[in-house]
C-alpha cells in the first residue's frame, strides 16, 4: 500500500498533540498591488480557516482599489515589500532592490517612501514589516531600519543576528528554480515536517510563503488541504509574532 503524502505531517501533528503542545504557523503572500481573481481565492482560503495572512505589498505599485478592497478583511495585514521591486544589481548577479548598487542614500529613500506610503494607503492594517525584494538586503542597510519606523524584517530562511526582529519564511510552496509550479506535495509536506520537528525544540513559528499571483491549481489544493490539516494549530497574524520573537542581538 502507498503511504499517503501526507502522512509524515499527520505523524509530527499526532506527536505534538500527544504532548499536550499546538505548533504555530504564519503565512506570508508577496507582491500584492490590486485585486485581482488570485487575490480573492487567497482571501477567500483565509476567511474559510482563519487564516490570517501578512501581505507584502509593493508600495510604488499598491492601489487604492487594493486598499478598499482589503479593508473588509480583518485577518489581512499589509508589510512593506521594498519599493517597487526593480532590480539594481548588474547582470549576472542575483536580483537585489535593497543592496548598495545605488547610494546608500537613495535606498534608504525608498524605504522611507515605502514604510510611509504603506501605512497611508491601508491605514490600521498597515504594519512595519519589511519583506525585501527577492528576500535580499544588505546587511549595512539593517542598522538604518529601526531608524525609519520598521519594527521586524521578513527574508527567507534560518533566522540570523540582526538590529531588529527577523521574522523569517521557512517554506516557499513554489519551484522557481524548475517548473515554476507548486513544488510536489510529498516535498513540501517533507519540509515542513522538518520545520515542525525544529520547532519542537526551538519554538520557532513554521513560515509560510506563497505568491498568489503565479499559483496554479497545484498551489492552490495544497493550501487548502494543509489550512485542513492544521485547523486545529495556531495561526498567528504580525502582532503575535513580534510579541514572541524574542530579542535580537546586535
Amino acid at each position: 500500500m502507498i503511504e499517503d503524502e501526507w502522512a509524515p505531517l499527520r505523524r509530527e501533528l499526532a506527536r505534538w498533540d500527544r504532548a499536550g503542545r499546538r505548533p504555530t504557523f504564519w503565512l506570508r503572500d508577496d507582491d500584492a498591488v490590486e485585486p485581482t481573481p488570485a487575490l480573492e481565492q487567497l482571501l477567500a482560503l483565509c476567511d474559510r480557516y482563519q487564516v490570517p495572512v501578512v501581505l507584502a505589498s509593493i508600495p510604488a505599485h499598491a492601489t487604492q482599489a487594493l486598499a478598499d478592497r482589503l479593508a473588509s478583511t480583518p485577518l489581512t495585514t499589509v508589510a512593506v515589500h521594498g519599493w517597487s521591486h526593480q532590480n539594481h544589481a548588474p547582470e549576472g548577479q542575483k536580483k537585489q532592490e535593497l543592496g548598495l548598487h545605488r547610494r546608500e542614500s537613495e535606498v534608504v529613500t525608498d524605504l522611507q517612501r515605502g514604510l510611509d506610503g504603506i501605512g497611508k494607503l491601508f491605514g490600521k492594517q498597515a504594519i512595519p514589516l519589511l519583506v525585501p525584494p527577492w528576500n535580499r538586503i544588505d546587511p549595512e542597510l539593517l542598522p538604518a531600519l529601526p531608524t525609519l519606523g520598521f519594527q521586524a524584517l521578513s527574508t527567507y530562511g534560518p533566522t540570523k543576528p540582526a538590529p531588529l526582529p527577523l521574522i523569517n519564511s521557512t517554506v516557499d510552496i513554489m519551484d522557481w528554480h524548475g517548473t515554476r509550479s507548486c513544488l510536489p506535495t510529498a516535498v513540501l509536506v517533507d519540509m515542513i515536517t522538518a520545520q515542525l520537528r525544529s520547532a519542537y525544540d526551538n519554538g520557532e513559528a513554521t513560515g509560510l510563503l506563497t505568491h498568489h499571483l503565479v499559483h496554479d491549481e497545484a498551489a492552490w489544493d495544497f493550501l487548502q488541504r494543509l489550512f485542513e490539516l492544521t485547523s486545529s494549530t495556531q495561526w498567528l497574524g504580525f502582532d503575535a509574532l513580534l510579541a514572541r520573537t524574542a530579542k535580537p542581538a546586535l
